[in-house]
């Protein structure tokens, strides 16, 4: 049984890596329309970003495998 709650757990602490990713892109798009020569710059820190809320997604099903 807990290897069943685990994975419960970990379905609900995914959604905080995914709001954070939505709000991520969302910045970035917006500061894109609204200065779109910065283009480069933002993309960069946006893949950042993306990748830093994704390491705990990562980090978090590793975890709830490993216990």
């Amino acid at each position: 049984m807990t290897g069943n709650v685990n994975m419960v757990g970990y379905g609900l602490a995914a959604i905080g890596p995914g709001i954070g990713i939505g709000l991520i892109f969302a910045a970035y798009i917006a500061g894109v329309a609204r200065q779109p020569e910065s283009r480069g710059m933002l993309q960069s820190i946006a893949i950042l970003g993306f990748a830093l809320a994704e390491a705990l997604a990562i980090i978090g099903i590793g975890l709830a495998f490993a216990l």
